[in-house]
């Protein structure tokens, strides 16, 4: 992996890459991980989940994101690291970055945690990293703020 990553970068992104081996793609055949760092250390994970119906499909930055907001820590989410790729014989090596959909569930979180987010987008497979920040993925984008919700 990049050199310049620290070692809790690495630790996120081989949690994202684990996350994969539990996604449920049998539509798409393409697995996608999320590891979130909560600001105490501690890491969730998402896989994405996908249903025959196609738009009741998961996300797993999603999925990851949900449940960091079950455990009451929605605003303790830090950064955020994204992998996927083809389910199979050849895991992809082209970086993957959140949807649209994921970006805006993001642009949530970030809101309501005060602080901006960097999201860690990898490969299912190989050692380059492209690190973003959320507004760089959403500029002007609409958010909690829009409504006068703060963070508190």
């Amino acid at each position: 992996m990049s050199d310049d990553l620290t070692a809790e970068d690495r630790d996120l992104i081989t949690a994202a890459r684990a996350a994969m081996a539990h996604a449920h793609a049998p539509y798409s055949r393409f697995a996608v991980g999320a590891a979130l760092r909560l600001s105490d250390g501690t890491i969730l994970t998402g896989s994405n989940f996908e249903n025959a119906s196609y738009g009741l499909s998961l996300c797993a930055e999603t999925v990851a994101i949900a449940a960091a907001n079950a455990q009451g820590r929605l605003r303790d989410i830090a950064r955020i690291a994204v992998t996927g790729g083809p389910i199979g014989d050849a895991p992809g090596t082209d970086i993957i970055t959140p949807c649209g959909r994921c970006r805006q569930i993001i642009k949530e979180a970030q809101d309501m945690g005060g602080r901006p987010l960097t999201i860690l987008c990898t490969a299912a497979q190989g050692e380059d990293v492209l690190r973003l920040t959320l507004d760089a993925l959403l500029p002007h984008a609409f958010g909690p703020g829009n409504l006068g919700i703060g963070a508190d």
